[in-house]
């Protein structure tokens, strides 16, 4: 079981602080492993397990606390009389008014709250009114290929193509059969189809929805609208609006199965309103759904860039610079970066195509263009890096 670095030194830099932890990210990427390697640090620190109090929503055990109230009284039962009780509830979402047993439970002393969810509305509505200004967001991702290679180790390229090709859902790395991957990762897509997006939404139109997902990953990397997936869906007769395919992308980005990159006018100095680019939570997702028939790789290659600069903290748009665009603008803490990926530049038209957007940005932030190559090469100060050396940083 690979540690989760990142976020392990979040929690421990908030521990004990009076502040709520509210874990959000796609399901099966690591949420509940997250709680069982911090719980295990509190105990490696001195903290005792009747200081811990753990439960998952998700387990039988703990069907019978459906809703707020036997939560609370559950919780309240075994607080700790005289030291810091660590409550965790994983998927939290399940109970019934849970956001009434949060506040109830943190306004207590005495008490450090963690809780976990699987989907973006659980920070939105009556549980970021109560807690407003009292939680803090720590949004994760499935593995990095950093965290995937230490846990397979081996070359470090064959590595690479298990990655690229598989993703980095924690429980992939330990499956080597085709077959029972497929059936994994087929389990994870109807689960959250299911539970996180028709179900919480009330989506009727199942087969539509499914249409606007293989859409999406059909086109991850492309500048798309909802307009335009709903003419192309129109085109093969299916019956949708704009309307109802931008509720649907809001669905499922609510999911964390995908995200969406604005368009930013470098020169404008300013967000555009239109023309947005989507990326997949993880591309073996891809694979599964669109299978081997369309390997684009330089867009799943860009796809996992994309990923990787989210884990690192950025907020991250697409560039656009007079009628030319730069694939990803990275700012963090009032520094940008700028990014070009592409699967290869070897060849010299295509090497000028990536880098002609970064030398019409006069500024002095760092600019690379990411590439399979082997090479690594400085131009007018614009560094081209191998992935693999990028996503081992």
């Amino acid at each position: 079981m690979v540690k989760r670095h990142q976020y392990l030194e979040k929690l421990k830099k908030l521990k004990d602080m009076q502040i709520i932890k509210v874990i959000t990210g796609f399901r099966r990427c690591g949420k509940s492993t997250l709680l069982c390697q911090f719980q295990n640090y509190l105990r490696e620190c001195g903290t005792d397990n009747s200081q811990i109090i753990s439960i998952n929503f998700e387990k039988l055990e703990f069907e019978d606390l459906p809703d707020y109230k036997k939560l609370y009284k559950y919780v309240n039962e075994r607080l700790h009389p005289d030291k810091t009780t660590y409550i965790f509830l994983d998927e939290i979402q399940l109970v019934k008014g849970y956001q009434k047993a949060v506040d109830s439970l943190f306004v207590k002393e005495n008490v450090d709250l963690y809780i976990t969810g699987s989907n973006a509305q659980m920070l939105s509505g009556e549980l970021a009114t109560l807690l407003s200004g009292r939680f803090i967001e720590i949004e994760m991702l499935p593995l990095s290929f950093a965290e995937f290679y230490e846990l397979i180790g081996g070359d470090r390229r064959d590595a690479w193509k298990r990655y690229f090709t598989n993703g980095g859902l924690p429980y992939t790395a330990y499956i080597n059969d085709e077959e029972i991957l497929h059936d994994y990762l087929l389990g994870i897509y109807n689960t959250v189809l299911l539970k996180d997006v028709v179900e919480r939404n009330r989506i009727q139109d199942i087969p539509l929805l499914k249409s606007v997902i293989r859409f999406i990953l059909d086109n991850i990397g492309n500048i798309v609208s909802s307009k335009k997936i709903s003419d192309s869906l129109v085109s093969y007769g299916r019956k949708t609006t704009s309307v109802t395919v931008e509720n649907y992308i809001q669905s499922l980005s609510e999911a964390y199965l995908v995200y969406e990159a604005d368009r930013y006018d470098v020169k404008g100095k300013q967000y555009l309103k239109s023309l947005e680019k989507y990326y997949v939570v993880d591309i073996g997702l891809r694979k599964l759904l669109l299978g081997n028939k369309n390997t684009d790789i330089g867009h799943i290659l860009e796809n996992i860039v994309y990923l990787e600069l989210l884990r690192r903290g950025y907020n991250v748009s697409i560039g656009k610079v007079d009628t030319l665009e730069i694939d990803f603008i990275a700012e963090k803490d009032g520094d940008k970066e700028y990014y070009q990926v592409s699967a290869s530049v070897l060849d010299p038209i295509t090497f000028e195509g990536e880098i002609a957007p970064l030398r019409k940005v006069n500024d002095n932030y760092p600019k690379y263009i990411i590439t399979m190559d082997e090479l690594s090469s400085n131009n007018d100060g614009i560094k081209q890096i191998n992935v693999i050396d990028f996503l081992l940083q």
